[in-house]
């Protein structure tokens, strides 16, 4: 009778079919569709496929989406729009490895974030807008919100997978009691005799979300800096619909992939849409952007094949994360089952914390340049990112990232430790635009 080796082998023909796969799944096709019907005129769109870098002596390509949902006017989303992503590629040093690269994004995002909000409240113009930003890279997608937009996976095996959060104040306590120990206020609407109507909502300003970009009327509690979740998909692929709340007031996830189920990316992105609107009708702007992630050797047109599990509507909590090396299965150890593997997950709004010094790339931000906006600083200029925390003690005076004063003072307004909030907006108004929101 045989027993199993102490060191397993990998059979030849394992090996083949790896190289095999190497070969021909190097990248996937990234075909989408985006669909829109107006109610205001305040939601835009940002589609970029095939973008290109210098890696080494070759290229790599990546590509991007935004949904921008504006309100109180569309100056912030158009700004957003145009600004945000070179803003971040700013924040990525360059000559990264592609793999690299790919690492430093979470980073990037959050300061391209700040920096953006912090530009365009320069300007002095009120409007703000949510953001859903999303990087294609290979079978890697990173995703960055602010609001309640929202992006949402559908593996090939039929799972779904949230990949952004909702900052929408009825439904997140935790930015609830941000919001109030920053210093804001956090009610409905007060119409006179007690009587309160509508969402909960931030105060001044009577903004129902706690984070965005633009929103200078509101208090800088309302922070900029985006829940960021990465994650890599198997090379079965899958779809991603990152739509407005327009789309997501009317359907839930799984009716949003239901509806359009075997249908290519620019018609199901027609079909959200047509779905949401026979469900509530046209309340507010409503925007679908439908991306599929697909194995090179499909037909870029053919649709997702049905889902592989039996019961529908099983929502994701739990990402699978980095299989362990070893393995008391061959057939486990050497398979590629269809999951989606869990890389980055982080949600705070300190941005000590978003930009801490500990990270997987040495040298991310040189020693005399803004880890937000990128200006240059002469040697004792820059404040570091842990000034006034309670761990700055512990660390020595050059342990870094590093901000400008500009970039120091809109981090200690959004933690609430600088004075001179703005005076709440009358009610006469505000009604008008809190109720169009």
């Amino acid at each position: 009778m045989s027993t199993r080796s102490e060191h397993q082998t990998v059979p030849l023909s394992v090996l083949l079919k790896r190289e095999l796969a190497s070969e021909k799944i190097e990248k996937p096709d990234i075909i989408h569709g985006q669909a829109s019907q107006s109610k205001k005129g305040e939601d835009f769109t940002l589609l970029k496929t095939e973008c290109q870098r210098v890696v080494g002596d070759g290229v790599s390509t990546y590509s991007v989406f935004g949904l921008f949902d504006g309100h109180n006017g569309s100056a912030a989303a158009i700004y957003s729009k145009e600004n945000l992503l070179n803003n971040v590629l700013a924040a990525i040093p360059p000559e990264l490895s592609r793999d690299e690269w790919v690492a430093a994004l979470p980073r990037a995002l959050v300061a391209g974030f700040v920096k953006t909000d912090i530009d365009f409240q320069e300007k002095a113009r009120t409007s703000g807008t949510t953001v859903t930003f999303v990087i294609i890279e290979g079978w890697v997608v990173t995703v960055a919100s602010v609001g309640d937009s929202r992006c949402i996976l559908e593996s090939a095996e039929g799972d779904i997978y949230h990949l952004s959060a909702d900052h929408r104040l009825e439904c997140n306590e935790e930015e609830r009691d941000r919001i109030t120990a920053s210093g804001g206020e956090v009610g409905r609407l007060n119409t006179g005799g007690g009587a309160e109507i509508g969402p909960l909502r931030c105060w001044p300003g009577g903004l129902c979300l706690s984070r965005s970009i633009g929103d200078m009327d509101v208090g800088e509690f309302i922070v900029p800096v985006p829940y960021v979740k990465q994650v890599k998909l198997s090379t079965a692929g899958g779809r991603l619909i990152i739509s407005s709340d327009g789309v997501w007031d009317a359907l839930s996830p799984e009716m949003a992939f239901d509806c359009c189920r075997g249908m290519p990316a620019d018609a199901a992105a027609t079909q959200v849409v047509k779905e949401a609107l026979h469900v509530k009708g046209l309340r507010d702007d409503t925007t679908s952007i439908v991306i599929d992630i697909q194995p090179p050797e499909k037909v870029p047109a053919a649709p997702l094949p049905p889902p592989k599990k039996q019961g529908k509507g099983v929502f994701k909590s739990m990402f699978r994360k980095k299989p362990s090396e070893s393995s008391s299965h061959v057939d486990k150890e050497y398979s590629e089952p269809d999951v989606v593997e869990e890389l980055f997950e982080e949600g705070s709004a300190m941005l000590a914390e978003r930009l801490d010094a500990k990270y997987p790339i040495c040298n991310v931000f040189k020693l005399f340049m803004c880890a937000v906006c990128q200006v240059e600083m002469k040697p004792g200029e820059g404040i570091s990112i842990h000034a006034g925390s309670s761990n700055a003690g512990k660390l020595r005076p050059w342990d870094g990232p590093f901000l400008c004063s500009s970039c120091q003072e809109k981090k200690e307004a959004m933690e609430g430790r600088r004075g001179g909030m703005p005076t709440p907006l009358s009610l006469s108004l505000s009604l008008f635009s809190l109720f169009t929101d």
